[in-house]
């Protein structure tokens, strides 16, 4: 394996990759869970069966206002629960199923919040990405090394690796994170709400630069999120939540629908179609000097 490859796609997704065809590389099927307190308790929480498939080169928006089950979707896909019903799998091995060693290097997680115990250059903080496949008290090998500066350039960030994580804009941080989750060389890639912190040039950089990594590398692509606009703009597909259930899943102009989305968010929009097919969503605010 050459620095350069980053992704390692499955022989099945190479084949049918040349011949124009992208391979379904998530699968959700009928996917269930609860919360509760305990064993015999009531659950407190329940994400209802959902399906959606994820395919290579593929940017997912999960969708919906806090507590929709977003968070708890996206567990359901990294393998951190197993479902109550249903099945998710990868490349068709269930995510739950797998050990964590070889779940770490087929999917990527990027929290909302990367805590970091110690000041660590950039660079070292995206050579962590490399730990799935190291063996246990070993340096970093040659190869490693030119993985994760790889990595740093693929996200426009090769010239922060000798700057602290500390130091770095809320952009330039989300940048170095991205290129941390890159190293792991994954088929999946997952954003829990990415650009929450962001201003809105850096939240548009950063998709941009996702949707452009999927297409390069073949990667899925799921993000998490609450921006309307965001989501409208830069997903192929959209999985809609609210309460825990799935409303619907599509492409945007397909999920987009005005009274749907005024259900959801509780508030009054406006949807056009733009001249690329992709809808625009704008507040419908009601102005005292409007009312005559």
């Amino acid at each position: 394996m050459s620095a350069s490859d980053i992704s390692t796609p499955s022989v099945r997704g190479h084949d049918q990759s040349r011949k124009g065809v992208r391979a379904e590389r998530l699968n959700v099927e009928q996917a269930s869970y609860a919360y509760s307190a305990s064993a015999q308790s009531a659950p407190t929480f329940t994400l209802s069966a959902t399906s959606f498939q994820a395919h290579e080169r593929e940017l997912v928006a999960i969708l919906g206002p806090n507590a929709s089950g977003k968070s708890t979707l996206l567990r359901l896909i990294s393998g951190t629960i197993a479902p109550l019903s249903g099945r998710v799998e990868l490349d068709g091995e269930e995510t739950s199923r797998l050990d964590a060693r070889t779940r770490a290097q087929r999917i990527a997680v990027v929290h909302q919040e990367s805590p970091v115990v110690y000041p660590a250059l950039a660079g070292d903080f995206v050579l962590q990405g490399r730990y799935p496949y190291g063996r246990a008290l070993r340096f970093a090998s040659k190869q490693d090394i030119e993985i994760a500066h790889r990595a740093l350039a693929q996200v426009g960030a090769d010239h922060l690796a000798g700057r602290t994580i500390g130091e770095l804009s809320g952009g330039e941080k989300q940048r170095v994170i991205l290129a941390r989750a890159l190293a792991q060389q994954p088929l999946l890639i997952l954003l829990d709400e990415p650009t929450l912190h962001l201003d809105i040039g850096a939240q548009v950089e950063l998709l941009e630069r996702l949707r452009q990594l999927a297409q390069e590398n073949r990667y899925a692509v799921v993000v998490v999120t609450h921006e309307l606009a965001l989501a409208a703009e830069f997903a192929d597909q959209v999985v809609l939540l609210q309460h825990g259930r799935c409303l619907r899943v599509g492409s945007p102009a397909m999920v987009y629908q005005r009274e749907l989305l005024e259900q959801v968010f509780e508030t009054a929009l406006d949807v056009e179609l733009g001249p690329a097919g992709r809808p625009r969503v704008n507040l419908r605010v009601h102005r005292s000097e409007d009312i005559t």
